[in-house]
């Protein structure tokens, strides 16, 4: 494995009483929290990044994957296994060690175990108890075929539950309960699944299917339960370094009840960052904590990559990072929120 190389990551984090999605770690507020982790992956580097947010001075801490190419990212720090969606090896794969490796300054996270290769260009993964969902976005090498595969997680693998396809192509999902929210790339949609794990294998339809007006193309995605807000990335154009933006959706449950089937959830209902003081240019996935109320976005293209940090918006505008650090390739990014 190569060396542990440090960079500096400082955050400025507004600690009061004390979630990503990390709404299923704790929901109470007022309870005192022990971790505030962050873990990103990267599609160029073979590299996860580790960082403690509750350090004086967070540093993120790069460790070693095997293959380049890795797109979805989910870390238990109870059992410290580390879940990477690779694109470069085609499966999911099971890494432990990662609390040794920050705690001895060493690059030897262990290779446990990993799935058999039922997907082709993973996007994603979103994660539920012992469940794991992957995303499969078209190309040439799966048949240009959409796929959303279910896994279950056991002591000694990952054993296939179910594998389901969609009509349209896939990226960012987010996982609430039984109901995935998912993406749907290369236009301005959000398609919502019902009772998602009571499907059967083969093609499967959306319970609804919503325009979010203004958005040019869909990536990245999470939903807080706790806060009742949806946030959403917005790419622009692809070779465009400069276009992206956040979309923040507040009271989401009730402007989504409002929303019919294939309606459109309005300008009026969101608030926006895009501009060039934001840094964005294709922010393709997003996480975000409840209590700081900050989001977390990995941003693909500018700069070669970058990790961005924003203050959740009371109003549109091009809003300036809180903080930002240069992340080559990445691609993913998740909150642990304890």
């Amino acid at each position: 494995m190569k060396n542990l190389f440090f960079t500096l990551f400082v955050f400025t984090l507004t600690l009061g009483s004390c979630s990503n999605d990390n709404d299923n770690e704790q929901n109470n507020s007022q309870t005192t929290n022990s971790e505030l982790k962050l873990i990103t992956g990267s599609n160029t580097s073979g590299k996860v990044s580790f960082t403690n947010l509750l350090d004086t001075s967070p540093v993120s801490k790069s460790l070693s994957v095997i293959g380049a190419d890795s797109d979805g990212t989910y870390y238990d720090s109870n059992s410290d296994q580390l879940i990477v969606a690779s694109r470069t090896n085609n499966r999911l794969e099971m890494y432990t060690g990662l609390k040794n490796a920050v705690m001895n300054n060493t690059d030897n996270l262990s290779l446990q175990f990993f799935s058999t290769p039922d997907f082709n260009n993973a996007r994603e993964i979103a994660v539920i108890g012992d469940k794991i969902i992957v995303t499969q976005d078209q190309n040439a090498a799966n048949s240009n075929v959409n796929k959303l595969i279910v896994y279950q997680k056991t002591s000694t693998g990952f054993q296939l539950l179910n594998s389901y396809t969609v009509d349209f192509k896939v990226w960012g999902i987010h996982v609430e309960g039984t109901t995935l929210y998912a993406v749907a790339d290369l236009t301005s949609d959000i398609v919502i699944f019902n009772n998602f794990f009571a499907n059967t294998n083969g093609s499967i339809t959306a319970s609804k299917r919503v325009t979010i007006e203004g958005l040019v193309r869909t990536h990245g995605i999470t939903l807080s339960s706790t806060d009742n807000r949806l946030i959403l990335t917005d790419v622009g154009s692809a070779t465009s370094d400069t276009d992206g933006g956040l979309i923040v959706i507040n009271n989401f449950s009730s402007v989504l009840g409002a929303t019919p089937n294939v309606g459109t959830i309005t300008l009026s209902n969101q608030i926006r960052i895009y501009g060039p003081n934001s840094k964005l240019g294709n922010p393709v996935d997003v996480a975000y904590d409840n209590v700081t109320k900050n989001i977390y976005v990995a941003e693909r293209l500018n700069a070669g990559g970058q990790v961005l940090v924003f203050s959740t918006p009371t109003s549109n505008g091009d809003a300036t990072p809180i903080s930002s650090r240069a992340e080559l390739g990445v691609a993913s990014v998740f909150l642990l929120r304890k």
